[in-house]
């Protein structure tokens, strides 16, 4: 019992650290493209998180198995990028399949942004980043879970916002894109200041 509690308090706080200190958008800036383009309306920017944070986790649990127990015995660990990219695409046509029978309206609403899904830096970052750092996979998958987490919550907090400043006096040089980075940049360094409290 005594050897399980270590694990799950690191495991918590991997979490934790990749939700909110370690922020995929907001300090890592991966993934921006979509989180700007998909967080004006709040509706598709938590289902673009969920669609996210699916293929984030998902992309996780294949890779590291993939790596560690095929691409490193057969050795071509280098391959890893291409395999990566590979099980990433069969996810997001999953989830584009899915979405599409399910939700025509959404479908139409995420436009150019769910295939770009594929080429989303954050998904790719994980997986990459798991292998790169040899994290175990129960590490792996506390990262996959923190990224997604953090992800979804600030995706949907910004199509908050940004749905409120539609409706105030913003001056017309700041309406749309420039607001949402400056309030992103705030988010941002509110986010570094929760970093100092681990340290």
């Amino acid at each position: 019992m005594n050897a399980t509690v270590p694990f799950i308090v690191t495991f918590l706080l991997a979490i934790v650290n990749a939700t909110l200190m370690d922020n995929v958008v907001l300090i890592r800036f991966y993934g921006i493209c979509s989180f700007v383009g998909v967080s004006n309306k709040v509706k598709p920017a938590f289902s673009m998180g969920v669609a996210v944070a699916f293929v984030t986790i998902f992309a996780s649990l294949v890779c590291w198995p993939l790596y560690n127990f095929v691409l490193v015995p057969a050795g071509i660990p280098f391959m890893d990028t291409v395999v990566y990219i590979l099980v990433i695409a069969s996810l997001v046509q999953l989830v584009g399949l899915v979405i599409k029978k399910y939700s025509p309206a959404l479908y139409k609403a995420f436009g150019i942004y769910l295939p770009l899904i594929t080429t989303n830096c954050a998904v790719l970052g994980v997986a990459q980043g798991n292998t790169d750092s040899g994290l175990s996979f129960g590490l792996s998958m506390a990262q996959a879970i923190g990224t997604s987490a953090g992800f979804l919550i600030i995706i949907f907090l910004m199509a908050c916002i940004r749905s409120r400043l539609d409706a105030m006096n913003v001056p017309k040089a700041f309406k749309g894109i420039p607001i949402a980075l400056i309030v992103a940049g705030i988010m941002s360094i509110a986010l570094i200041g929760l970093g100092g409290i681990g340290s």
